[in-house]
């Protein structure tokens, strides 16, 4: 990949990474002040099955589907490209089919023994119907990566983001109008809307791109075949993201469990919980924009340069990505240190978000950096080494989690987030210099 390629992708996923968290940040402070703290707090506690889902069904077929794509579009086999495509995602969007199905009858079950929080299962419920369309957006969006171009999933993220703060907005006036408790289901209700939305765009877009060619999609050559190479590559990949996510998971689910344990009420539990992940913590993500859209290229650049032996290229950009992260995360950190107070007081009319902001802008230089060497390893080939020191991240916060939260509550589990963020960026630099 080249420079212009590299920067251009980059600028326009940065951008397009900006506008969405803008509108995700204000589509968050309109959540605040409809749903309240422990809306938030119930909303997010879904989230891991929703995540959970999608890396069984969907994650590693769309990761296998784009480095597939990619190596027979580099080659000038377009066609099978269209036929990797086509393979990958009716797999994917079946599987995602099928979840949500089981998921659907066993909501109820879900809802009171794993998540602990019966009054989950109608966002369970709407949530469920977004999995298909959640697989096919994503499917499509790493076709189009793999042919380099980022114009096309940047748009449908947009779209996605849009649809979703318009239609939560809708079913919100809609509840007040007809005097309905406003409840987590506007924003269960939007994301769905949202995963629609750009569904049906993304069909569109690829369905006249395929048409253009004159290749029908009807005609595919060992589908058999390409189906075995597709799940030989995903599911190393599916159990690695299954892992990580199924950690995270249990994770969050312990949080609620263990603000109890150090003496909060089911309610106060859920509303500290709603705060944290639903205000201040994607204040403190929010200019990760930047390093994320940089790391979506730095993977195919460094596996580039790998292959012809550019290692010089590779330590210097390394240094280069490593310097430029840290010195993001330390102009973000005296940022929230300093206005973190005020931006929760005037933003989400939350003192204790700003409290929050400001006790974790120390993490920021170590988990902005941490994204752009998760990348390097990953074009390196080193997925299961990243996956190791991930791993290692997640036990080390699940047992803040255990042990700190009903001691010190949540500020045990940000003490937590700051070291595993730490203990990554350790594992990191040491393999990476080690490598030869």
């Amino acid at each position: 990949m080249s420079k212009k390629n590299f920067f251009r992708g980059t600028f326009i996923l940065t951008c397009t990474g900006i506008i969405s968290r803008i509108i995700g940040f204000f589509y968050r402070i309109f959540l605040s002040h409809s749903i309240g703290a422990q809306g938030m707090g119930l909303f997010q506690l879904v989230l891991p099955v929703q995540n959970l889902v999608m890396a069984l069904t969907a994650s590693g077929i769309q990761t296998a589907l784009s480095r597939l794509a990619a190596s027979r579009m580099a080659l000038g086999k377009d066609k099978e490209a269209k036929d990797v495509f086509c393979v990958g995602t009716a797999s994917a969007f079946l599987l995602a089919l099928a979840a949500s199905v089981i998921l659907y009858k066993n909501s109820a079950f879900v809802a009171a023994e794993l998540l602990k929080a019966p009054q989950t299962v109608p966002l369970l419920r709407i949530l469920v119907f977004s999995f298909p369309l959640s697989a096919l957006h994503s499917c499509i969006s790493s076709y189009y990566f793999a042919g380099k171009h980022a114009e096309i999933p940047s748009a449908l993220q947009l779209l996605e983001q849009l649809v979703r703060v318009c239609s939560s907005y809708v079913i919100y006036l809609v509840s007040i109008s007809k005097n309905i408790p406003v409840t987590a289901a506007v924003a269960a209700g939007g994301a769905l809307a949202s995963e629609v939305a750009a569904a049906l765009a993304g069909l569109l877009i690829i369905g006249t791109k395929f048409s253009g060619t004159g290749d029908s999609v009807l005609r595919i050559k060992n589908p058999l075949k390409i189906l075995r190479e597709i799940f030989c590559t995903s599911v190393p990949l599916t159990l690695n993201r299954l892992l990580l996510t199924l950690l995270g998971s249990i994770e969050v689910v312990l949080i609620p469990q263990r603000l109890q344990a150090s003496g909060l009420s089911s309610s106060e539990a859920l509303s500290i919980y709603g705060v944290f992940t639903g205000m201040a913590l994607p204040f403190i993500l929010f200019p990760s924009a930047l390093t994320n859209s940089a790391s979506v290229m730095l993977t195919p650049s460094v596996a580039q340069m790998q292959a012809l032996g550019c290692r010089k290229r590779i330590r210097r950009i390394t240094a280069q990505s490593c310097t430029g992260c840290l010195l993001l995360g330390t102009v973000c950190a005296l940022f929230f240190l300093l206005l973190g107070p005020f931006a929760g007081k005037i933003l989400f009319h939350s003192p204790t978000a700003g409290t929050y902001i400001r006790t974790m802008a120390f993490m920021c230089p170590f988990l902005y950096m941490n994204t752009a060497l998760t990348s390097i390893l990953h074009g390196l080939g080193k997925t299961g080494v990243c996956l190791l020191h991930s791993a290692s991240g997640i036990l080390l916060r699940i047992s803040f989690v255990l042990f700190a939260v009903p001691l010190m509550g949540i500020r045990g589990y940000m003490y937590g987030l700051l070291f595993s963020e730490i203990l990554i960026s350790i594992l990191h630099i040491f393999v990476l210099y080690h490598c030869e």
